[in-house]
């Protein structure tokens, strides 16, 4: 087995994502063959592994794409083997391994997950196969003590695997001696030996102000802290990991060009909006439940979705079905996403009852086609078209149903030979399967020309990758990298 090293947070959104893929890409500029690992990871942000020997691919956290990206190495679907994707308040759907392995309330899954813990191991041996060092991301905290019988998340993965683990504390949001401290007093002995030392993240100003709360957490817990991370502006420059971020998307900067993204509430891969927030002059504005569509926003992109039927509802609920065909009258365009270009056609079916109790609901009327749940589910990664400007595209399919229409006669996109989505007679509304759809440079500046955006096309993979180096770098400065990776076995 490799050596390795775990990242445990203190509550949910302490930042474990970003400082494990800024820790995978230092350790890779050591020279050393870093993979990154999440046993369990709940978000509807997924991303496309490939399996080998099987044509399509299977499902991972989007997190631990990046994290492969920071590492240098192609994404596996054994470094996040359990991913939860929520589809009501108190369901999700279980992807193992890449593959949907059902559905299940949350008292069902707290079952189910002993069963799941041979394949979580046999996943952690798979990625360790010829690397030097594992980094591995935990999930919420190991102070839900109440889970701790059957997690597989945490500390009954360290236990299990002997993995140190370092906790991370969000100084942000306040509390952060509490939180470190009262972490400390209630895990059991068992897995309070599993925690080598702590590290305080996300702050702000003078960290020699901190210095008197070191010495407290100190006192209350003798472990040692490996550093204190500032704010990291870099960050923001990386793909969206799942929806705890969308609170703090809700507004932008005013620039050229606005796009309106309604959040809703099953929403799904709306990284795909990443590389449009990342262009000088767009400012993507992600509308919340309660409030209108913007009306001087020039696009409005409706973005994937787990449960294309139930967020239809919520759409109209909203209002924002009116908000949207004024935005039209004003001849505004729009594009729907996976589970945005169902919502856009006249009718969403679901005979099998795949996605809950509702069946059939009329759409947005935006397109003349209609979907058709079905149970095989798609997942895969692709080589594409722009139909409209006969670009290259990029991205990767992950969606149930099938879209059928007169303007699918019109496809906005040609994936793997065969035409894909659909476009209007006055191509401003058009709908794709395709998620990554604004990732290809050459089409993205050609659709903000479009809409009256010049000196667009930015090298977005490329600012990716300058961000990863930059927090790689801001790491070793205010850690103690040295001892973090020597403290692996």
């Amino acid at each position: 087995m490799a050596r390795a090293i775990m990242l445990q947070g203190t509550g949910s959104d302490v930042g474990k994502t970003v400082l494990v893929a800024g820790l995978c890409r230092a350790a890779r500029k050591r020279g050393m063959k870093v993979r990154p690992f999440k046993p369990q990871n709940m978000s509807n942000n997924a991303a496309v592994a490939n399996i080998p020997g099987d044509k399509l691919g299977g499902e991972i956290g989007r997190a631990q794409w990046l994290q492969a990206i920071a590492c240098g190495v192609a994404p596996s679907i054994h470094m996040n083997p359990v991913l939860l994707k929520p589809q009501t308040d108190i369901g999700v759907q279980v992807v193992v391994q890449g593959k949907v392995f059902g559905e299940a309330r949350a008292r069902d899954y707290q079952a189910l997950k002993a069963r799941l813990m041979d394949t979580v191991l046999d996943s952690w041996a798979k990625v360790g196969e010829g690397a030097d060092l594992v980094i591995v991301e935990g999930a919420g905290s190991p102070a839900e003590i109440n889970l701790r019988s059957r997690d597989i998340a945490n500390m009954g993965f360290a236990t299990r695997a002997n993995v140190p683990v370092i906790l991370v504390g969000d100084i942000d949001r306040g509390g952060v001696i509490a939180s470190v401290a009262g972490t400390h007093l209630i895990l059991p002995e068992e897995d309070r030996r599993m925690i080598a030392g702590y590290l305080i993240n996300k702050f702000r100003g003078d960290v020699s102000l901190f210095d008197d709360g070191l010495k407290a957490i100190e006192s209350f817990t003798g472990w040692r802290c490996f550093g204190v991370v500032p704010w990291l502006k870099a960050a923001a420059r990386l793909p969206s990991e799942d929806s705890v971020v969308l609170e703090r998307l809700a507004s932008g900067e005013k620039r050229a060009l606005k796009v309106a993204v309604p959040m809703l509430s099953r929403i799904a891969n709306f990284d795909d909006l990443d590389p449009l927030k990342a262009e000088p002059q767009v400012e993507v504005v992600f509308v919340p439940p309660g409030q209108h569509l913007p009306e001087d926003a020039g696009l409005v992109v409706i973005p994937g979705s787990k449960s294309t039927i139930c967020d239809l509802l919520r759409f109209r609920e909203n209002g924002w079905d009116r908000d949207l065909l004024a935005h039209r009258k004003r001849g505004g365009h729009v594009v729907g996403i996976c589970g945005g270009f169902q919502m856009l056609g006249r009718v969403v079916r679901d005979p099998d009852g795949i996605e809950g109790s509702v069946t059939e609901t009329e759409g947005l009327g935006l397109l003349d086609v209609e979907t058709v749940m079905e149970p095989e589910k798609t997942v895969r990664n692709v080589s594409a078209r722009s139909v409209q400007f006969d670009l290259p595209l990029e991205g990767y399919e992950i969606h149930l149903g099938r879209t059928t229409g007169p303007d699918t006669l019109r496809p906005s996109a040609v994936i793997n030979g065969a035409d894909d989505g659909a476009v209007s007679a006055d191509g401003k509304v058009s709908g794709t399967y395709l998620h990554g759809l604004f990732s290809a440079d050459a089409f993205r500046a050609k659709l903000l020309e479009n809409l009256g955006v010049k000196g667009g096309g930015i090298d977005y993979r490329a600012e990716v990758e300058r961000a990863l180096d930059e927090i790689a770098a801001e790491l070793e400065t205010h850690l103690d990298c040295d001892a973090i990776f020597g403290l692996a076995r």
